[in-house]
């Protein structure tokens, strides 16, 4: 299949997205064969027929994607009612061996998490289960980490109402555990790696009040756990949850940290250090769903400029969408998942001309062009899930997302360096920390500050909004050459990858390091012209939502069914997402 406009990998995305959630009507015919053949045979042979046409084959390869996009959410339903779910019919008392797929949530009175069976009784298993510790297990589960394995007794069962949601993490039941009595280091090792690293970041914050402390821990790595109820209150009610749920800025920062060091090597060293840390970040960060989409999409940006053909933004949000729906087609159901590729798309499409058309000064301009445009693209999800957007979100992003984006990386390399002090508490690791406190302490005040203006904007005023922009827009004399000429490239500027295009009327080619001047090779940008706007361009700006919401607390029929429902801000499901995404 060809796609050859810049717009093939967006409408290659929609498709695959279109066919996931087709796809669970057709759940039936997913794990035959012949169904298989049924649903993919048919457009692959129009894609051979189609090249007489100019339309042809584009029409036949998006159909083919719709095809494997049911065939993939048809083959993940089907998963479902694997081996969990068939020892869920008995209520007698097992023991299992599973291995955490994420930190465990709750506290000393419950704790769940999902885990991957690895043995039952004296048996292998299969499948992924929702661990409910209760009683002793609740008490021990907490100590575990993402990666290590547990040795419980308990018994299986089927999810209850409230735990639905869980099925589009493939959970397809639950081990309702009593007690913890064995457990084992993180597995793989690259999980372990970043488990050693998650500590020392943290630890270099020991300094830190209780309350800032779970606040950095939930900027740098996601971790909201130990977040007092009022301080994320506020957070939510001002448009700022998102802060707290990792997200492309937050790659991009982690690249710009190390982007100094892999200077140092050479160009193929440079692309391997740099995917090197974009594993280990996501790893650190649990894989949420945001984050992969980041992370897939800075690593075909590394692997483009190590070729020599830097790709548009436009096209590695769309491939990143497709690659990662088609592995994992339960992430149609992530909200955190929607809205950072809302937001991604809202900054790449509208950041640079609302730049150009808005008044002021260029500091001023700059900033509120990527956070309007990123609200924008996530408005789409946003209102139907939450039903409004608080008043105070834009103003409130203004004042804190230069400081959250100073706190990321002056928290991750002041916490790592601090990480290695006897004594992260005090002494140089406390000096460390004063900076990050007084960021933590700004964004705070601005959270609570905008919590108290408790004004909504409806779907309604949003439409009005709307309408009042497209005129604004069309007055301003701006057309569309305008909007496709601010679409620049999506490079990695911070590892210094990518070498000047042409040196001498030569192309280099892949690989190939190109010189300037004998100043060696030239930075190039990791993030999308528009992000290069703000470091935080990246981050899904999305209202009033925590880190669980956008993890899995997300409005989510059943597999296999349609549905239409509101989210409930009160669901504790982590995703994509997600995951706490």
């Amino acid at each position: 299949m060809t796609l050859r406009a810049d717009g093939g990998p967006i409408v290659a995305a929609v498709a695959v997205v279109f066919g996931a959630r087709a796809g669970e009507r057709l759940a039936w015919a997913a794990p035959a064969l012949p169904g298989v053949v049924l649903i993919a045979g048919l457009p692959a042979l129009l894609l051979a027929l189609a090249g007489r046409h100019r339309w042809g084959r584009p029409a036949a390869g998006a159909l083919l994607l719709i095809a494997l996009g049911a065939v993939a959410m048809g083959r993940a339903l089907a998963g479902l009612s694997g081996e969990p779910s068939r020892l869920s019919a008995g209520e007698t008392e097992r023991r299992v061996t599973v291995r955490l797929a994420a930190d465990p949530q709750g506290r000393w009175t419950g704790a769940r998490v999902p885990a991957r069976l690895e043995r039952v009784d004296h048996g292998g298993g299969r499948g992924t289960v929702l661990v409910v510790a209760t009683r002793a297990a609740a008490e021990r589960m907490p100590l575990l980490e993402a990666g290590e394995s547990a040795v419980l007794l308990g018994h299986f069962r089927s999810l209850e109402a409230g735990e639905q949601r869980w099925r589009w993490r493939h959970v397809g039941a639950a081990f309702e555990a009593h007690d913890l009595i064995g457990a084992g280091p993180a597995e793989p090792v690259v999980l372990r790696a970043a488990n050693g690293l998650r500590h020392r970041v943290l630890a270099g914050g020991e300094a830190l009040d209780g309350t800032d402390r779970a606040l950095v821990a939930g900027f740098l790595v996601g971790d909201d756990r130990n977040l007092p109820a009022e301080v994320a209150a506020d957070f939510r009610a001002s448009g700022l949850s998102h802060l707290l749920v990792v997200s492309g800025a937050n790659v991009t920062l982690a690249l710009a940290l190390v982007g100094p060091l892999l200077r140092r090597f050479r160009l193929l060293g440079r692309f391997l250090g740099g995917v090197t840390v974009l594993i280990l970040f996501c790893a650190m960060t649990r894989f949420e769903p945001s984050v992969l989409r980041a992370g897939i999409m800075s690593g075909l940006a590394l692997l483009a400029t190590f070729l020599g053909r830097p790709a548009n933004g436009l096209r590695l949000l769309g491939l990143a969408v497709t690659g990662l729906v088609l592995l994992d087609p339960f992430l149609v159901h992530s909200l955190g998942f929607g809205l950072s590729c809302g937001a991604s798309a809202g900054i790449l499409l509208l950041a640079g001309p609302l730049a150009e058309r808005f008044p002021g000064p260029r500091f001023l301009r700059e900033p509120l062009a990527v956070t309007a445009a990123a609200q924008v693209g996530v408005a789409p999800l946003a209102f139907p899930a939450f039903g409004h957007l608080p008043l105070a979100a834009l103003p409130a992003n203004l004042a804190a997302a230069p400081a959250a984006a100073a706190l990321s990386i002056w928290g991750l390399g002041s916490g790592l360096a601090g990480g290695f002090f006897e004594s992260p508490g005090v002494g140089p690791a406390a000096l460390l920390q004063l900076p990050t406190a007084m960021l933590a302490g700004w964004i705070r005040n601005v959270s609570h500050a905008a919590a108290g203006v408790p004004v909504m904007v409806t779907p309604r005023a949003a439409a009005l909004l709307a309408l009042v922009g497209v005129i604004w827009w069309r007055r301003s004399g701006v057309g569309p050459e305008s909007v496709r000429a601010r679409r620049n490239r999506f490079v990695p500027e911070r590892v210094g990858l990518q070498p000047e295009p042409v040196v001498g009327g030569q192309q280099a080619g892949p690989g190939q390091q190109q010189r300037r001047g004998g100043n060696g090779v030239e930075k190039v940008e990791l993030e999308p012209a528009p992000a290069r706007l703000a470091e935080h361009a990246d981050a899904p700006l999305d209202p009033g939502h925590d880190q669980q919401e956008l993890g899995g607390g997300e409005c989510a029929p059943q597999p296999g069914q349609q549905t239409e429902c509101q989210a409930d801000p009160s669901d504790q499901f982590d995703a994509d997402g997600g995951p706490g995404q």
